[in-house]
């Protein structure tokens, strides 16, 4: 109980210190939204306007820290101002319409790399030297060397462009009005296939050779030695006993990709225009929308401090030792 109350106390420290930053690193830079908005409106917008447009972006002459505590309070009531450049978007409803995307398309990448990156290695590592532990490993972090874009893009010309497989952009197809339903739910899982597979190739080999080395290093444990004496049957000690214990690396992994899927593989977003939160936050900087970036990141940096803060409870329950440091 005293582990989880110290971590508890962390990650609030951590929380606070994130809303901290989010809030006085826009108000350091040069200029303001409004500013902005006028000089492009050219005079066309009157004073009482302007100071209106002020107000609702949380910009005026008050102290710093008179509008750090209003800050604070429109944080913790759920109010993170309006989008500029889907004015008069509150920031909230913008999130809220494009984080559904994100999460699908990063649990989906992430769970189908994690599950088949680890359990290759497991084999990989089983069957030490091995056509699978010789050969597969190299080949998946060869691809993983690539940068996301450019293996996103190179999948979109040769199967979207060239063949015409797979669709070039979108979550689903433009027109289309979203609802539940089977036709709705296969054209999503049509258009998440390529920017799903582009994630997973990347990562799936570093999956497979973090795997792969923790259980070389489990195998020479003395209680694998042991349960190999007792003529266990060899998949109880590769699974129950080897794999358990080399699991316990990848669930930090996990934990730290977890809460990065919410800020979504920027990249690949932009490349196959998915609606998801990486690619609304390019257009939140290429439109000066510092609202809607402070309002991207700070989702970004909670999903962060959550996913942690799970992982570090489920390992408690994997390794009790941890209890005690």
């Amino acid at each position: 109980m005293g582990y989880i109350l110290r971590r508890i106390g962390f990650y609030l420290v951590a929380f606070w210190v994130s809303i901290t930053l989010n809030f006085f690193l826009p108000r350091f830079m040069p200029g303001d939204p409004v500013s902005r908005m006028v000089a492009r409106l050219q005079g066309q917008i009157r004073p009482d306007q302007i100071e209106a447009l002020r107000e609702s972006f949380g910009l005026s002459d008050a102290p710093l820290w008179e509008q750090y505590l209003r800050y604070l309070g429109q944080i913790f009531t759920g109010n993170l101002g309006f989008s500029i450049s889907r004015f008069p978007t509150p920031v909230m409803d913008v999130i809220s319409s494009v984080l559904g995307w994100t999460l699908l398309l990063g649990f989906v990448s992430l769970i189908v790399a994690v599950v088949i990156g680890n359990v290759l290695g497991i084999f990989a590592a089983w069957r030490r030297g091995g056509i699978l532990d010789s050969v597969v490993p190299p080949v998946l972090i060869f691809i993983g060397s690539f940068p996301y874009f450019w293996l996103a893009m190179g999948m979109l010309y040769l199967f979207g462009v060239t063949l015409g497989w797979f669709p070039l952009r979108h979550a689903y197809e433009v027109g289309t009005a979203p609802e539940f339903s089977l036709a709705f739910l296969g054209d999503v899982a049509y258009h998440l296939i390529l920017p799903a597979t582009s994630i997973v190739l990347v990562s799936i080999g570093g999956w497979m050779l973090g795997m792969r080395n923790t259980m070389i290093a489990t195998n020479a444990e003395d209680y694998i030695v042991m349960a190999e004496a007792k003529g266990l049957r060899p998949n109880r000690v590769m699974m129950q006993y080897a794999a358990r214990n080399a699991l316990l690396p990848s669930v930090t992994a996990f934990g730290m990709s977890l809460g990065f899927v919410v800020g979504g593989a920027l990249l690949t977003e932009v490349v196959f225009a998915y609606p998801g939160i990486g690619y609304t936050l390019l257009a939140a900087v290429q439109n000066l929308d510092y609202p809607l970036m402070q309002g991207l990141f700070l989702t970004i940096t909670t999903a962060v401090l959550i996913a942690n803060f799970l992982v570090d409870i489920v390992y408690v329950r994997l390794d009790p030792r941890v209890r005690v440091s």
